[in-house]
């Protein structure tokens, strides 16, 4: 049984095969690629102010826009998984874990700033 990540990986791969990206698709241009949507989706909250920035996510023409910025991060984000042979999932957990022990409860609740 494959999972929805594994089949969206599949069509992203066809997708880029039907249009030969692959050729595009080096390490430091996918890197580049995911920079740069991010970007993108840091752009769509520029100056709203942080007290705003919940309700300005709902706000349905913004919530369309972050939604698809957040697409193509992903989709950027993927793509540089797959080149490099990662499963997204697994190094997200791997991170997880690390911050649980370089964040412990005790010291990082509620503070913004490095302990």
């Amino acid at each position: 049984m494959t999972t929805p990540l594994e089949e969206l990986r599949s069509e992203l791969r066809h997708f880029v095969a039907e249009r030969d990206w692959s050729q595009f698709h080096d390490p430091k241009n996918l890197a580049m690629l995911v920079a740069s949507e991010a970007g993108e989706l840091v752009a769509e909250y520029r100056w709203v102010a942080s007290d705003a920035a919940d309700a300005h996510g709902r706000q349905p023409a913004a919530r369309a826009r972050i939604a698809a910025e957040i697409g193509d991060v992903g989709l950027a984000l993927l793509l540089l998984c797959d080149r490099l042979g990662l499963d997204p999932v697994e190094v997200m957990r791997a991170k997880l874990a690390t911050n649980r022990v370089k964040y412990p409860v005790e010291v990082s609740r509620g503070r913004a700033d490095r302990p």
